[in-house]
């Protein structure tokens, strides 16, 4: 078996003779022309097309707009790679000469440069044959964004009709300094649950208000009463969030309405502490309803729910030494788990129902005089200052291209060299 080192500088060669000019044109052509979840239909073809000139084994339309590209090179491994497609509805407003030219779409989570990067290493390892054995899973996944792409590829036999994966790898752009690599062991992001409240009152003339029970009234309630739940009710060395990102209620100035509508999110970096906290937030809901006598129940519904990201142990630290060995020990951060959530784990799922083991990481991509201008005496306070993924002012420096490519191919190396 390789030793870590000759594993980092086999991935330096490789990752060297990807086709650098290509993936930078493929990268600024991605983020002028985003698509939107479930419609990646053009990012989809192009990424089929780039597959198909390697020689490798494409299908596409897996799980909607899904591409799974599949290099099989002699005994050994199987590794699943996986880059997510999908633009968001925001507006662009980065100012760059190839912002998006689609009014309402940009990249702003930086799905652009996953995609690309994974192009390149296809590009590494398949002129690199010589220097691997085993199979890699090349996995393009729609509809990250909704947290539907991935169950989506999953449901359509991507577990099935392709090659079983022993680990599955994928690595995200994100704000901070550009040259480092963040690698978590365990819980990396947050369980994520989206629920939508009705609260049903009665409504009447706001020159009346007692014959009538006000929703506004028991909505704003329930969003102080919320609040205390992290504060009273967890744990304070257990991590989550509760926030309402959504009240509507009432369409004129003298009329109460009859209804009252709130959309949440939840996050926590466990199932067992999201349950608690969806339990918790069923017991406020329905206590303030009762507590102002509404004449119906409220109405509890979950939307969209992503289960935590949680790192394989052992693979996070076989990677995370390959990466050292690449970019240096003082390159290698742990900033531990975020707040953000992802559907990535729900492709880690035999079908038999077992899991799969998995590692996912960052490559902090802030440009550097973005960086170098944002206030703070340190890293942790620039972080907080500098455009982060879903901001409109998004903008990874292109330069994390190269690092992407190699820190991918590196990690498929070191996992095609496991023995199992």
């Amino acid at each position: 078996m390789s030793t870590a080192t000759s594993l980092a500088a086999t991935a330096r060669t490789l990752a060297a003779d990807y086709d650098h000019p290509a993936i930078l044109a493929l990268y600024l052509d991605l983020h002028r022309h985003p698509e939107i979840s479930h419609a990646e239909h053009a990012t989809a073809a192009r990424v089929a097309k780039e597959l198909r000139a390697l020689g490798i084994e494409v299908t596409e339309n897996v799980g909607g707009t899904g591409v799974v590209g599949v290099l099989e090179n002699g005994p050994g491994r199987t590794v699943l790679a996986r880059a997510d497609m999908d633009a968001l509805p925001v507006q662009e407003a980065t100012g760059l000469a190839y912002a998006s030219r689609i009014d309402g779409l940009m990249h702003a989570c930086g799905h652009d440069m996953h995609t690309a990067m994974l192009v390149g290493v296809a590009q590494a390892l398949s002129r690199g044959r010589q220097h691997w054995s085993g199979t890699v899973l090349f996995v393009f996944q729609p509809a990250e964004e909704t947290g539907a792409g991935a169950l989506a590829m999953r449901a359509d036999g991507l577990l099935k009709r392709f090659p079983r994966p022993d680990v599955l790898l994928a690595q995200h752009v994100s704000a901070g300094p550009v040259g480092l690599v963040a690698h978590v062991e365990g819980p990396v992001l947050a369980a994520s649950t989206s629920i939508d409240v009705v609260i049903n009152g009665r409504g009447g003339h706001g020159s009346r208000p007692d014959t009538t029970v006000d929703p506004i009234v028991v909505g704003a309630a329930v969003v102080g009463r919320l609040q205390s739940i992290v504060a009273r009710e967890i744990a304070p060395r257990q991590s989550a969030v509760v926030t309402v990102g959504r009240f509507q209620a009432g369409t004129a100035n003298n009329v109460i309405p009859a209804t009252a509508e709130l959309g949440l999110t939840v996050r926590s970096v466990s199932g067992e502490l999201q349950d608690q906290i969806v339990t918790a937030i069923r017991r406020i809901v329905t206590g303030e309803c009762s507590a102002a006598g509404t004449p119906a129940e409220p109405d509890i519904r979950i939307v969209k729910s992503m289960p935590a990201t949680v790192n394989d142990t052992r693979t996070a630290r076989r990677v995370a030494q390959t990466h050292r060995e690449m970019f240096g020990a003082a390159h290698i951060i742990d900033p531990g788990p975020a707040m953000g959530s992802e559907d990535f784990s729900e492709l880690a799922v035999r079908p038999d129902g077992t899991p799969i083991p998995y590692h996912y990481w960052f490559l902090p991509s802030t440009m550097a005089p973005v960086w170098d201008a944002a206030p703070g005496a340190s890293p942790l306070e620039k972080f907080a200052r500098v455009p982060s993924a879903h901001s409109p002012h998004f903008a990874p420096d292109p330069a994390v291209l190269g690092q992407g490519v190699a820190a991918m191919t590196g990690a498929v190396l070191t996992e095609l060299n496991e023995m199992t």
